[in-house]
């Protein structure tokens, strides 16, 4: 009787402690924004420069939010939207800032870059937002480039620690460089690889010709999946090892011809064309989301949107962890290798396999051998199945917690 008690607070406290371990950091900045109703203005451009995607996928982020008047000074320019970004991408700071940390910089002063240099926009340092305690709860904030403090902070609006700060600052902050006219959006499919990080798979587009198709849906609407240089370069054995419609086929795969901007993308979960789709060959693959999560799935292989590179519509640009694999050129499929059995897997079931191919797997590269599909599947695999390892772990979490809590307290 008497340890009945404590069996129940250590219980209590192991369920506290598992949901702590469940909990998400997710935010969404437009929410946030919506709640008050005197940054409204600010709250809209953020979404019309498509700011407020990139804000809600980064994990640690300060947005220095200014109020209707503030803006109304910033819209009395007139300026384009392009530069409009840029200014506002200078107020999203890639760092977290919560009021109590303004008042603890170390010597008093501090600079942080601003999404207006993260995406290369700013030439030099013109990226960077110096901030100052000024002491007697005043702080200044002021671009680099101009070379003093013009806005301060006013109040906290909303702080989730270490993931979101939002906070007031008196004005916006005056920056040459921001508010120099931005230059007209190339719509130049191959310098706009070369310039955003995607070289690799853009020296691909061109080698093969698959550049032409691209460019010829620009006009129309086009959003492209950029698989990363080292996936690329991962990929190349495979790749080399395709014949030269294969190598089409598969470099068009990464396309679609439309454009698709990150809200569109996370809303049309499901079965999507590409630009290698051609009657009978479907070359398709599904859309998942999962929160502020975008991945494709052909069923040979998930891959992962992990930020977006370019977005001037009609172009929009993805940048995503995988090469997308068309089952129509990589015959193993994740099903395909989860209903094989041990036996069928063995070198024997191997070597018989291989030799019951047909002429369609020319266009696939020695990949397509079992031992390669299990490779792909395994990733795969791994992806599928971590939630549920991840889930077992949390629970033998609680148990510890259990066990150890009951020894201290007993």
């Amino acid at each position: 009787m008497r340890h009945e008690p404590v069996f129940t607070r250590v219980l209590t406290l192991s369920m506290f402690l598992l949901f702590l371990s469940c909990a998400t950091h997710a935010h969404n900045i437009t929410r946030i924004l919506a709640k008050h109703p005197e940054f409204s203005t600010f709250n809209h451009y953020l979404t019309v420069t498509h700011l407020a995607g990139e804000i809600n996928r980064r994990e640690t982020i300060t947005v220095l939010a200014v109020s209707n008047a503030g803006m109304a000074d910033l819209l009395s320019k007139h300026l384009t939207i392009p530069v409009i970004k840029n200014v506002l991408s200078l107020h999203v700071l890639v760092d977290y800032f919560g009021a109590r940390k303004l008042h603890q910089i170390t010597d008093g002063t501090a600079s942080s870059a601003t999404l207006f240099q993260s995406t290369g926009s700013a030439p030099g340092t013109a990226g960077f937002v110096n901030i100052t305690d000024l002491k007697h709860g005043k702080v200044g904030f002021g671009a680099q480039d101009s070379g003093h403090l013009n806005a301060f902070f006013v109040k906290s609006i909303t702080e989730i620690p270490y993931n979101i700060s939002v906070l007031q600052i008196s004005q916006i902050l005056t920056s040459s460089v921001a508010e120099a006219p931005a230059e007209a959006p190339s719509l130049n499919l191959s310098v706009m690889l070369n310039k955003q990080g995607c070289q690799a798979f853009g020296h691909l587009l061109e080698s093969s010709g698959a550049i032409k198709t691209y460019e010829e849906n620009v006009d129309g609407g086009l959003t492209v999946f950029c698989p990363s240089d080292d996936a690329i370069k991962g990929f190349m054995p495979k790749y080399n090892n395709l014949t030269a419609a294969g190598k089409m086929s598969l470099l068009l795969f990464q396309g679609l011809p439309i454009y698709m901007s990150m809200q569109m993308l996370k809303s049309s979960n499901g079965l999507t064309n590409t630009l290698a789709t051609d009657g009978a060959k479907k070359f398709d693959f599904t859309v998942q989301t999962e929160g502020e999560d975008i991945t494709l799935e052909t069923k040979v292989v998930t891959a992962r949107v992990t930020g977006t590179v370019l977005d001037q519509e009609p172009v929009v640009l993805y940048k995503i962890n995988k090469v997308l694999l068309p089952r129509e050129l990589f015959k193993g499929t994740v099903e395909d290798d989860e209903a094989e059995s041990p036996k069928a897997s063995s070198p024997k079931s191997s070597k018989s396999k291989k030799k019951k191919e047909d002429d369609d797997t020319a266009d696939s590269p020695d990949a397509d051998s079992p031992e390669s599909d299990s490779e792909d599947s395994t990733a795969d695999d791994d992806d599928e199945n971590g939630a549920g390892r991840f889930d077992g772990g949390r629970w033998v979490s609680a148990l510890l917690t259990l066990c150890v809590g009951a020894s201290v307290l007993l």
